[in-house]
């Protein structure tokens, strides 16, 4: 008999599969406090969280029996995954149980924006019959321009053609055929905010996202845009979202999620052409009952070793397979998300060589953890290690996974390729010492980085004076270098030079690096 502990509120109706199974005890014992926990964690082999109960280093060590860790929705924010993944506990999530509730409340959130539903509301019970001040705009024959097109994005361009929108779509991994099957235009961010009668964000946020839509966004969209947001607080400038707004730019608003929540005090609140709701994405009957669904199921298929597809950290492997692929599972995730960052077009082709003694390994774990590393930057953590080479495939990127027994000085190497038919970035990475991760080539130039942190990636001209040129910029602006390589092939020819650095770089930073005498391309990079 295992044993099941739900330590937060979950819908009965969601843990069915659970509280049927005759091979499992199920406990629900909420409000607990850490030491509580504690005290009993170890009688149990699965626990199922939401948001409320924090899954720490202490608890888990505490869970001598644990197998898994599920947590009923997405984000995992509140379970240590490292600690877990240090200890062989499994952590699941349930990242398409609100994907409808998500998409329907946006497409809600646009008929109110543009029928001013809420204010027209307010208005009537408050005892009024004002029809002048709250004609609206029709969305048939208007543009949707979607930025970020995974389940959700995709999601809502099927109801905004059902409404006889035409969708703009952006997303790093959308191809031409992709948008085309599914009847969408692919088009770039700025012909999003040029073009578009509304737009709606559905990207996480990361350092690329953040601010996404900004000052010099509104300046070129078309004057009366509406603006939504039901993804991630911070992905709209909010500060230039109230300008816009005022200066009637913006003809509204939508928002579920703010930057700091719950907003008190934002401006945006006090603005009438704004329509608000308390991150209620995902807050639907069936979706609560969705994600438990979906989670109760994954904690059963374990316990019961059956197949799972939700593992947000690394599947269970046998201890000698473990002890050797763990180093190059965590490489792997690396190296897809550096290859991820430095890639500019859309992804058509990964490509993963192993050599050396990883050759003579099933390394298909190490595959998947690159393809996690490069989709999941973009996607968040929608992508986990079983899920991420079916991603790939729903995005139309081939993969390609392949052995080399060329000679080469290192125990195994890891190369990873991405090709989007116009540009193919290449990163290579091995293990020190069976556990000292580096990055040793980049599009084949030789160099030596650890890959961790906020590195700075470029590509200049072998020339005197750029290092310190560089350094110079950076010192000026209060930033830090903690590590530099450079690598070239031939003196006074063009380099790459990483530098690692102890906090982002702001972008008119970057913008000025950018802008210097033998600088080809720079690239920021976030690798924690």
């Amino acid at each position: 008999m295992f044993k099941v502990l739900v330590s937060d509120p979950i819908s009965q109706v969601g843990l069915g599969k659970l509280l049927e199974s005759p091979t499992i005890q199920v406990d629900s014992k909420t409000n607990l406090s850490k030491e509580e926990l504690i005290a009993i964690i170890g009688d149990y082999d699965a626990l199922l969280v939401r948001s409320q109960t924090k899954v720490d280093r202490d608890v888990l060590a505490a869970g001598k029996k644990l197998r898994a860790v599920g947590r009923a929705g997405v984000g995992v924010d509140n379970i240590d995954v490292q600690a877990a993944t240090d200890l062989g506990i499994i952590v699941i999530n349930a990242p398409d149980g609100n994907t409808i509730s998500t998409c329907e409340h946006t497409f809600a959130m646009m008929m109110a924006l543009a029928r001013k539903i809420p204010q027209a509301h307010g208005s009537t019970k408050a005892g009024n019959w004002d029809r002048k001040t709250y004609v609206g705009v029709e969305l048939n024959n208007k543009v949707l321009g979607i930025v970020g097109f995974g389940r959700i994005g995709s999601e809502v361009a099927k109801r905004a053609k059902a409404f006889g929108m035409s969708v703009l779509a952006y997303d790093p991994f959308l191809t031409p055929e992709r948008a085309a099957t599914i009847g969408v235009e692919l088009a770039t961010v700025d012909q999003i905010v040029t073009n578009a009668d509304f737009i709606t964000v559905h990207t996480p946020l990361t350092k690329d996202t953040r601010h996404l839509i900004s000052h010099e966004s509104f300046k070129r969209m078309k004057n009366g845009v509406r603006i939504l947001n039901c993804a991630r607080g911070g992905i709209i400038d909010e500060e230039a979202l109230v300008e816009a707004i005022k200066s009637g730019k913006v003809a509204g608003a939508a928002l579920d999620v703010f930057e700091e929540e719950p907003p008190a005090g934002n401006p945006l609140i006090d603005l009438e052409q704004v329509i608000v709701t308390p991150h209620l994405g995902a807050s639907t009957e069936e979706a609560q009952i969705n994600v438990a669904i979906d989670v109760a199921e994954e904690i059963v298929n374990i316990l019961e070793d059956q197949p799972f597809k939700n593992a947000v950290n690394l599947p269970s492997l046998p201890p000698d397979l473990a002890k050797k692929l763990r180093p190059y599972i965590a490489l792997g995730e690396k190296l897809g998300r550096l290859v991820a960052q430095l890639q500019q077009g859309s992804p058509r082709r990964v490509e993963v060589t192993y050599s050396g003694e990883l050759a003579d390994y099933d390394v298909a774990i190490v595959t998947r953890s690159v393809l996690k590393g490069a989709l999941s930057y973009h996607y968040g953590e929608e992508v986990n290690f079983i899920n991420a080479p079916a991603w790939a495939n729903q995005q139309g990127i081939s993969v390609e996974q392949t052995t080399s027994n060329r000679p080469n000085d290192y125990s195994s190497l890891i190369q990873v390729k991405i090709n989007s038919g116009q540009e193919e970035q290449s990163v290579t990475g091995t293990v020190y010492q069976g556990s000292v991760p580096r990055i040793i080539h980049i599009n084949g130039y030789t160099i030596d980085a650890a890959p961790q942190g906020t590195m700075l990636v470029f590509k200049h001209q072998d020339q005197p004076g750029m290092i310190g040129r560089v350094g110079m910029e950076l010192g000026n602006a209060g930033v830090n270098i903690a590590s530099m390589q450079v690598g070239r092939k031939t003196a006074g020819g063009e380099a790459v030079m990483v530098l690692g650095v102890d906090k982002p770089v702001p972008a008119e930073v970057m913008q000025g690096l950018s802008r210097m005498e033998g600088i080809v391309a720079v690239q920021d990079v976030d690798l924690s």
